[in-house]
């Protein structure tokens, strides 16, 4: 099981997708002994992968003293971050202190339409070097590139820099329009373009020998069994089944996509939230409704909920109307 702390809402760019609105720390942030006492209630509750994104983690002071603690616990800390921050004695610290692996974001190989998006001028060259220092210290590394319409060309060419530079992964995350995000929505690709890329990315992983995973896309599931692609990932949308997140003021929520609260971890224990909250109860259910309901795929994809509750009002349980196989069925046109 894998949960996401948003350590801060702090950050040094100013993302155009950004589902945290990140920039100013937020004033009620989780203090470092409440973090820890956290971290040791995500550790009972059976969690075994910790993600400490953000914001930008790195903008956290205390951030190198809650991964180790987080690893003493039995954790596997790794990073969602920008890599503007990975110095190499950052690095180098990083991995003395416990952290496993970073998530690295690259949406363009063009350094100027990288920069546009990531809202620096300087971000590309920085995060450059970030990869370069972890490669020096002997920090594993993936690549993370979300994609839009103006950037879905570029997809198989990311992939094949993530091979290069050598990373271990590559996840493609689909927009989801939320937070600063919801500006970009006319910039999301349509549901045809959609399947057509999943398909592209699956048939990219039958001759790549690192992992390829669309996030927020839970319909590659689908995509790779009818395209007869041998992938670890078996599941689609995992939000409140194996993963969720807690904000940075302890919010519980099934995913950083959903404005669902499960808990709070100052009022209550992470795991108590996680075993018992009627939000992850629901989630769990697997109760969905319109073509989700009966699809063949309902238990191994499952939609994006995140995406069913920003489409259908709110309900988070609704069909994912993103879905291509959904449609052929609704409207009849074939998805190839």
């Amino acid at each position: 099981m894998i949960v996401s702390w948003l350590t801060t809402n702090e950050c040094n760019l100013k993302c155009r997708h950004c589902y945290q609105d990140a920039g100013s720390r937020k004033t009620k942030e989780l203090t470092t002994a409440e973090a820890e006492k956290m971290i040791g209630e995500i550790a009972k509750a059976g969690f075994r992968i910790m993600i400490f994104s953000g914001g930008e983690p790195l903008m956290r002071p205390d951030i190198y003293h809650l991964v180790s603690h987080a690893a003493k616990a039995g954790l596997r800390p790794v990073f969602g971050t920008n890599g503007t921050l990975l110095t190499e004695e950052t690095a180098r610290k990083l991995k003395d202190c416990g952290a496993a692996a970073m998530g690295i974001s690259v949406d363009s190989l063009n350094e100027e339409k990288h920069n546009d998006f990531r809202g620096y001028s300087d971000a590309f060259r920085l995060t450059m070097e970030g990869i370069e220092n972890c490669k020096k210290v002997g920090l594993p590394f993936q690549i993370h590139t979300t994609v839009l319409d103006w950037n879905q060309a570029e997809v198989s060419d990311i992939i094949d820099f993530s091979v290069n530079v050598g990373a271990m992964a590559n996840y493609i995350f689909f927009l989801i329009p939320v937070g600063r995000g919801k500006f970009l929505e006319d910039t999301s690709l349509q549901v045809r373009e959609y399947e057509a890329l999943l398909k592209t990315i699956m048939e990219k992983q039958k001759n790549v020998p690192i992992d390829i995973k669309p996030t927020c896309a839970p319909q590659f599931v689908r995509v790779a069994k009818e395209l007869e692609v041998q992938t670890r990932f078996k599941k689609g949308c995992l939000a409140g089944l194996s993963y969720c997140v807690i904000t940075p003021e302890g919010l519980v929520r099934p995913c950083a996509y959903m404005t669902e609260i499960a808990g709070d971890v100052r009022e209550e224990s992470f795991d108590k939230i996680w075993y018992e909250s009627s939000v992850f109860k629901r989630l769990r259910s697997r109760e969905y409704k319109g073509t989700c309901s009966t699809c063949d795929y309902k238990e191994d994809c499952g939609g994006c909920r995140a995406r069913a509750g920003y489409y259908h009002d709110g309900d988070y349980m609704a069909e994912d109307s993103y879905c291509g196989f959904g449609a052929r069925w609704k409207e009849g046109f074939p998805v190839q």
